[in-house]
């Protein structure tokens, strides 16, 4: 909306035009259009008249910026999403001009389906399940918008409901992870999450899909690993550097009091907040903790989720065995754990295509170990 002066103002030489704009997301108020000095009583004029128009819209319940900070946020790259190895290589091969020609001569051309996009039709069918707009899928690129039109397209043809984006072209995206609440960051390229493990929310890299596929809808299953992951690393140090028998004692000594939290205990949050608004035999979130520790050091871990208030759905304490059976049976969609270098096993048994490999980060925001 613009309006305009109605009384004139001693002082402006010209006409002066102010513009309010309003949408669903907030509004805004500035004043331009306007020549000459205006004395300070004038701005003072002019101001009361803009606090007046910003009041009235504030009642019609206008002017609230749009917030994220309630949703769960998930942001993932372009190249997670759908499969744009084809147009990547005539970008390798050839140059930037060639690739966005390629682009642009396609962009009615459907692209293939990447290894995030069961991930992300799953957690956004949480919304119709609910009813509630309650998780929130941001999509990230280093193309620039013009040559990333196939994607927004491809994105409309799938049937997806994302709105909000980032095209940097070529610059990194990873940095604007803060600017939209995010919880949670997937790249199917390691750089990619190498660089956004600084950026302060979860970082994922997603494997290729696996031959065998889940079609489930319904049901988002994450899995967390336990200490280092969803706790804090402390108690795993202590078995690394002194042994198991002095572990388990450290652990029954502290058995009553919390541990720590690790890089993950605010994604589960997150999650337990959807999980909430609904009963729990009909939960479209499903969670388990997969954890090496058994019995009587487990006892810390349960408390410690007591205490925190969060629940979990399954939880199987393997006392060093190997966890890939279990993710077999299981067969989560995101399984948050280190790394994988330390047994080759978790990637031939992690059975769905839908699985994805999530790697923490340390406390001083470089990668706790090696990422595979």
């Amino acid at each position: 909306m613009v309006s305009r002066c109605s009384t004139p103002y001693r002082g402006i030489s010209h006409d002066c035009w102010f513009g309010v704009r309003c949408s669903v997301h907030g509004s805004w108020i500035s004043i331009f259009g306007c020549q000459g000095v205006l004395e300070s009583s004038h701005w003072k004029a002019i101001q009361q008249r803009l606090a007046g128009l910003f009041l009235g819209l504030k009642r019609a319940g206008q002017t609230m910026a749009f917030s994220l900070d309630d949703k769960l946020v998930v942001a993932i790259t372009s190249r997670a999403l759908f499969d744009l190895d084809e147009a990547h290589e005539v970008f390798v091969k050839e140059d930037l001009k060639a690739y966005r020609k390629y682009q642009m001569e396609r962009e009615d051309h459907q692209l293939g389906l990447g290894t995030g996009f069961p991930l992300v039709r799953a957690l956004l069918n949480i919304n119709n399940q609910a009813n509630e707009h309650l998780v929130e899928v941001v999509l990230l690129s280093r193309n620039d918008a013009d040559s990333g039109l196939r994607i927004w397209k491809s994105i409309d043809g799938a049937d997806l409901d994302i709105t909000r984006s980032a095209f940097t072209d070529g610059t990194e995206t990873h940095d604007y992870l803060p600017a939209f609440s995010c919880d949670l960051f997937l790249s199917a390229e390691r750089p990619d999450v190498v660089s956004a493990i600084s950026a302060g929310c979860a970082v994922g890299l997603i494997y290729p899909e696996p031959e065998r596929t889940i079609k489930d809808r319904n049901q988002v299953r994450i899995a967390f690993d336990g200490d280092a992951v969803l706790f804090s690393g402390e108690s795993e140090a202590i078995f690394q550097k002194e042994g198991i028998g002095e572990f388990q004692k450290h652990e029954l000594e502290n058995e009553d009091i919390p541990l720590a939290p690790g890089p993950f205990k605010a994604f589960l949050e997150a999650l337990s907040l959807i999980q909430a608004k609904f009963p729990e035999d009909k939960s479209p979130i499903r969670i388990a903790l997969i954890t090496s520790r058994n019995a009587p050091a487990n006892r810390r871990q349960i408390k410690t989720l007591r205490a925190w208030g969060l629940r979990i759905d399954e939880s199987f304490f393997l006392g060093g065995l190997e966890k890939a059976k279990i993710l077999g049976i299981y067969r989560p969609h995101i399984f948050l754990m280190i790394n994988l270098t330390t047994s080759p096993l978790l990637l031939q048994q992690l059975p769905p295509q839908k699985c994805r490999l999530v790697l923490t980060k340390s406390k001083n925001n470089a990668p706790s170990l090696p990422i595979p």
